[in-house]
């Protein structure tokens, strides 16, 4: 049988340090060489990088549909760090399409009381856990490409070999961690089973994994829901904070060339080097 395919476009905008004509150069030849980019534009008096790319929407059966995602922001910034530079993610998508969620482990509060504190709180007590620094484990961006079709490009570092799974919880309370993000989101509307679910990555031995996931929901949606990355199976238990279990609340993160502000996403602070590995724009 015959299949479908149809293109939506992937626009994507990076802060990158050029100094002169030759860096430029070796931007571009590096992204190019990379499948479903269709343009790059380095601007050097300006430090930025806009990349458009493609992904194939291809439906094979009716109702039955999937992205073969390109030009993926997770493999744009290894392309663009591969030859020497940081790469610092400003916009992503159009405006108002395109959201963003920390993942953090959680621990208690030195300070007292039952409420949890994400790792890179500065009272998180973590001298008991794997945690080694206060660094957050993950990072989901997410851009609409259609009515009907949100990619998630996410990707985690320092959590244990294995298989993680990530769901969108119903709610975006994170007071106990992902103890009180409640079940998967279901959706409202006429939907009879959980919207939520979103698949799964292999984390390998290095502790790093990621995945391109496509999902028929539209980034209003899921604003101020919690995601979870967890190693357990769902349903057997209720979600334990443990150094297997990775947290956050889905924000909106601003478009192309919608925002100037420049944010770490294991501070909140602008600082000229990548501390991570991943910055966004809120």
């Amino acid at each position: 049988m015959a299949q479908n395919k149809v293109k939506t476009p992937f626009e994507t905008l990076f802060a990158v340090h050029m100094t002169c004509d030759s860096c430029v150069k070796s931007v571009s030849d590096a992204l190019y060489s990379l499948d479903g980019i269709v343009e790059v534009d380095a601007n050097l008096k300006d430090q930025l990088v806009a990349v458009k790319g493609t992904a194939c929407i291809r439906d094979a059966v009716a109702d039955i549909w999937s992205f073969v995602p390109t030009a993926a922001p997770s493999a744009i910034v290894s392309a663009i760090e591969a030859t020497g530079r940081d790469a610092i993610l400003r916009g992503s998508g159009a405006s108002n399409s395109a959201a963003v969620c920390i993942l953090e482990t959680y621990h208690r509060n030195e300070s007292g009381g039952d409420a949890l504190v994400p790792a890179s709180d500065p009272e998180a007590s973590t001298k008991d856990s794997a945690v080694s620094e206060r660094e957050v484990r993950g990072l989901a961006r997410m851009v609409q490409v259609s009515p009907t079709a949100t990619l998630v490009d996410l990707t985690v570092r320092g959590v244990a070999p294995g298989k993680y799974n990530a769901t969108i919880r119903e709610y975006g309370d994170l007071k106990f961690g992902a103890t009180s993000t409640g079940p998967i989101w279901v959706g409202g509307g006429e939907a009879t089973q959980p919207r939520g679910v979103l698949g799964s990555v292999e984390v390998g031995r290095d502790g790093r994994g990621a995945v391109f996931l496509d999902h028929p929901f539209q980034v209003w949606e899921v604003i101020g829901h919690a995601m979870v990355l967890s190693s357990q199976e769902e349903g057997q238990a209720e979600l334990k904070n443990n150094e297997s279990t990775v947290v956050g609340v889905i924000a909106r993160s601003a478009g192309m060339w919608d925002n100037d502000k420049t944010v770490c996403s294991c501070t909140g602070q602008a600082i000229p080097r990548l501390c991570y590995g991943i910055r966004f724009v809120i």
